[in-house]
């Protein structure tokens, strides 16, 4: 039995949640009485309060965040109905801002709004004390990280085997991106650096060697870096994998003489580009050199093993089809691995929304908020972009395309993409389960019909696409059913044309 529980909901089984190991670190006495029981946004409401009421808590704290608020709510309101005694507190970003409106309070006794490392242990021993506040919504003081309990022995041997240790360096954002809930921070604040690896080599000595670094600005103190990039590089072996997120256009010297060293397999960065408009960035409070992006990003294709993984974000304000297509354009030809099409989203507390009015924003009312329509983009472009991006997770993110997709693109690739986006949709009516030989089959046969000239190059490499993918069945026989196909859709659109003619 628990006095206690920790919960959240996880996107994925693989993530660990780092906050909740935050709370509990800093438990102090409370800590033996206290339980960490986290979940995935699939499982059932009904089996998650199950689960909760094995222990015989008294009190519950969850995450709340916008991947997980609508699943929390309906565990929340079947957790009230069958145990109302139970005190429900909830915390995270999702209840941080805006907090009065939201429907999700009802359920709650109290929410405990920014960094609750601290604040939660405290209100948990004023409810087991009997000295629980009367106002239900809390607001956390901030946080001296020095006066922190660090979280990381609190990952199990399971997670160090299964699932992606996130870990962080530093808290908080020096920059001001409005779509962002970092640009409420006032600047980045470090982690005693040898504290934090000694941290890191006690998870390294346990077996730990998937490090994901949640740092919004990893690269942003040089020396810092440099120390932590040196600290596992005196410890590589062949299963070493960091995850870093990187500001663009600062890459020094000093910091590109040690990434050459990494081998293949071992970093992957993040790269938040957004948007290469000038006038968008300046609408956003977002400060990027643009060349200096786009040499570091070729850089560090042409020059490392590192993983780039680069995001844009579709409806920022001032942002039309066009000028992001020239965003994409320019971002695709710095060859990262992936490009990771966002789409704008509400997140509350962020000043985003200071350009309603001006830009006419119309956000979904409903996670996960995204934009729906601006005066730049009506809604039923909106809707290409969100099926453009999802196709170009299955065919450019997956690397199943590798050889096909240059072939497709040409000097315009986004329009390239979006006219096969618009092909593949008008044929299937779906932008999920779609099985990956289908997928194969769809792309021959909207190059015939949108591509004729580069038809037999693209059919040459989706073979070899097809083989490295070690799908079962032969590439010829899909091959020539996609022409039989192509050749019969073809012969009835011949004959539709002369059926009209003769009437």
């Amino acid at each position: 039995m628990s006095q206690i529980i920790l919960s959240t909901l996880n996107a994925k089984y693989i993530h660990a949640s780092l906050g909740l190991r935050y709370l509990y670190a800093n438990l102090n006495e409370l800590q033996k009485e206290t339980e960490i029981k986290e979940f995935t946004i699939k499982t059932r409401a009904i089996d998650i309060v199950e689960q909760l009421l094995e222990s015989h808590p008294k009190i519950i704290g969850f995450g709340v965040y916008i991947w997980n608020c609508v699943e929390t709510a309906a565990v929340l309101s079947q957790l009230k109905t069958v145990a109302p005694d139970i005190k429900i507190i909830l915390g995270g970003p999702e209840v941080s801002y805006e907090t009065e409106s939201q429907s999700i309070l009802n359920y709650a006794d109290y929410v405990v709004t920014g960094p609750a490392d601290l604040s939660f242990y405290q209100l948990c021993k004023d409810i087991l004390t009997q000295q629980a506040p009367l106002q239900k919504i809390l607001r956390s003081k901030p946080v001296e990280l020095k006066d922190l309990d660090l979280p990381y022995k609190y990952y199990s041997n399971d997670d160090l085997k299964h699932r992606l240790l996130y870990v962080e360096a530093s808290r908080g954002c020096p920059f001001k991106c409005e779509f962002c809930l970092s640009s409420l921070d006032k600047t980045s604040y470090p982690f005693e650096l040898q504290r934090f690896l000694d941290q890191m080599d006690t998870l390294y000595q346990r077996g730990a060697r998937n490090f994901k670094f949640v740092d919004r600005t990893f690269n942003l103190k040089i020396k810092t870096t440099l120390e932590i990039m040196n600290f596992f590089l005196e410890r590589m072996d062949d299963n070493l994998f960091l995850h870093f997120e990187v500001i663009p256009d600062h890459l020094p010297d000093k910091l590109k003489e040690v990434l050459v060293k990494f081998p293949a397999g071992t970093l992957q960065f993040e790269v938040g580009i957004q948007t290469f408009n000038e006038t968008v960035q300046s609408h956003i409070s977002r400060k990027q050199n643009n060349e200096k992006s786009k040499n570091n990003l070729m850089w560090l294709r042409n020059n490392t093993n590192a993983h780039i993984h680069a995001d844009l974000i579709f409806g920022l304000p001032g942002e039309t089809l066009e000028s992001f297509a020239q965003s994409f354009n320019q971002l695709y030809y710095c060859q990262p691995h992936e490009i990771q099409m966002g789409i704008l989203k509400r997140l509350k507390g962020s000043p985003i929304i200071r350009h309603t009015e001006t830009f006419d924003l119309r956000f979904n009312p409903l996670p996960p908020f995204n934009i729906l329509s601006n005066n730049c983009v009506d809604f039923t472009t909106m809707q290409r972009v969100n099926r453009f991006a999802r196709y170009w997770d299955m065919i450019g993110n997956s690397g199943r395309f590798k050889n096909t997709l240059p072939n497709i693109l040409s000097d315009e690739p986004f329009y390239d993409f979006m006219a096969l986006t618009d092909w593949i949709f008008a044929k299937t009516g779906q932008t999920h389960q779609i099985n990956l030989k289908k997928l194969y089959e769809l792309v021959a046969q909207a190059v015939e019909s949108l591509f004729p000239n580069q038809h037999q190059a693209v059919i040459e490499s989706l073979e070899a696409d097809y083989t490295n993918s070690k799908l079962k069945g032969s590439f010829k026989g899909l091959a020539l059913t996609t022409q039989d196909l192509v050749t019969t859709a073809n012969q009835q659109s011949r004959s539709k044309r002369q059926q009209r003619h003769l009437n």
